[in-house]
């Protein structure tokens, strides 16, 4: 048995800290490289009809948030987090270099995706409780490292949604497929480097036994996360069909809920069943950057950026989508700040204000493109997308991103990890109706290069969204008061 460490020689939080955030900005380095250039991949390179694709790429997301599910349950009892977190990069290394053999043989679609979403499962919950687990028992510390975490993430994603695009454009798909396997396997060499930082007081690793019996069962749920996958991914109308009975299951998880906490619970439950049903509102809009609002980038938008007559720079259709984290990166220190500005004057806004106000935010982003394209013979200018991606940012950031401190806040703490994982369920259903939201109107840009063959789809969104807007404030008094009942307890 290997002695503990002595404090002399224990790594500090910072190190362990470095080890996981180097990974985990490298790991989303892959993801959102990958995901800035699917849907072009698919339509330009393999031929994709644009509801075929879209469709495709709403099931794809569904799955990137249903594993995290399991995956986070395997971490905490099965295979414990770190080791769960590698097997998890190796699958996502795996699934980039085999969507880059696609090209050539088209049958590997279906399971280099399968790997991607199964990998991302087993990752993202994981890297996550590594970095709670170093700063357990230190609020402050914690909460500034989940700051810088969640930068991470945005860096990570900006940097990789402008150069994959660039290097699909220049050197082929499977170029920039390649290069995102290769931004994972540097993590994790620097992983590997630096591991013995991320040993915790005790000298162990993993508090989970790593056994032959649990060895079975992980391998045996990633074999099945992977037939799945592919055959969800492989057929519409199964994806379709589970996508509906995991609604139906949702439902009568939260009924379960419902039933079995005390009944001075159940007001916190309310709440929080409002306002998460609400994030997940916001998710059927934000899925649009991954379908419509590329395609619309592809064919309505003047990539050039103009001042006058001089162009200062140029963005490709799967670059506009680095606009999303590179706003997030602007707004959220703003946001914090104005938060505790507000909490220290006694104005702090409920949760529910917070989410209504997004979705003014992200009404009028639609409302912008939709009105631009309207106005437009021709392509409608890059700085139109530009400002209306900031609209749509700051709405993603006060309602989606939410989604934890809803339920930390009015959810018994007993039940938060089930809670959280039902939220992920609730944003998969929202993903995969976004996508068929998408799909039903984008076909008929097809083959046309102007941003009015894109209105009647903005004008419908843009609708829909004003519509739930005006549903958030309607519900607004009921909400603050439950709100009220909540805190007087």
């Amino acid at each position: 048995m290997n002695a503990p460490l002595s404090p002399a020689h224990l790594p500090t939080r910072r190190q362990s800290f470095s080890v996981i955030l180097a990974i985990e900005l490298w790991e989303r380095f892959g993801f959102y490289g990958m995901q800035a250039v699917l849907l072009l991949y698919l339509v330009q390179h393999l031929g994709f009809s644009d509801q075929h694709a879209t469709l495709l790429i709403g099931a794809f997301s569904a799955l990137n948030y249903i594993f995290p599910v399991p995956g986070g349950l395997a971490g905490d009892r099965l295979l414990g987090a770190r080791r769960s977190m590698l097997t998890g990069a190796v699958l996502l290394t795996a699934g980039y270099v085999t969507l880059g053999l696609a090209d050539q043989h088209l049958s590997l679609l279906a399971t280099a995706l399968a790997l991607i979403a199964t990998g991302n499962g087993l990752f993202k919950p994981n890297a996550g409780n590594i970095v709670r687990k170093i700063y357990e028992g230190d609020d402050a510390e914690l909460d500034a490292a989940f700051t810088i975490y969640y930068m991470s993430v945005n860096v990570g994603s900006m940097v990789s949604m402008l150069l994959t695009p660039v290097l699909q454009d220049k050197f082929g798909s499977e170029t920039a497929f390649f290069v995102c396997a290769g931004g994972l396997v540097l993590g994790l060499g620097y992983y590997l480097s630096c591991s013995r930082w991320l040993k915790p007081r005790d000298g162990a690793v993993d508090r989970v036994p790593l056994n032959l019996k649990t060895t079975g069962l992980v391998g045996g749920g990633i074999v099945l996360c992977l037939l799945a996958s592919q055959v969800v991914l492989g057929n519409e109308d199964i994806a379709r069909d589970s996508i509906w009975i995991a609604a139906v299951l949702i439902v009568l998880i939260l009924g379960w809920l419902y039933r079995h906490v005390a009944v001075e619970e159940r007001l916190g439950l309310k709440i929080a069943y409002l306002l998460c049903a609400e994030t997940m509102v916001y998710a059927l809009f934000y899925q649009q950057q991954l379908t419509s609002l590329t395609l619309f980038a592809l064919r309505g938008v003047d990539g050039d950026f103009r001042i006058g007559s001089h162009v200062l720079f140029h963005l490709s259709a799967g670059q506009f989508q680095a606009m999303d984290p590179m706003w997030i990166m602007i707004f959220s220190p703003v946001l914090a700040m104005l938060y505790n500005r507000l909490a220290r004057s006694g104005n702090n806004l409920t949760l529910a204000i917070k989410i209504v106000i997004g979705f003014a935010m992200g009404a009028a982003s639609f409302l912008i493109w939709w009105l631009s394209a309207a106005s437009t013979s021709g392509l409608i200018s890059g700085w139109v997308m530009l400002i209306g991606y900031g609209f749509a940012s700051l709405g993603e950031l006060l309602t989606m991103a939410l989604g934890l401190a809803i339920i930390a806040r009015y959810v018994p703490a007993r039940f938060s990890g089930f809670m959280m994982g039902s939220l992920y369920l609730l944003w998969a259903l929202a993903f995969y109706l976004g996508s068929v939201m998408s799909s039903m109107s984008v076909g008929v840009s097809e083959g046309v290069t102007q941003a009015a063959a894109f209105v009647p789809l903005l004008r419908e969104l843009s609708l829909i969204f004003v519509v739930a807007l005006a549903a958030a404030v309607a519900l607004l008094p009921l909400v603050n008061r439950w709100d009220r009942q909540f805190s007087a307890k």
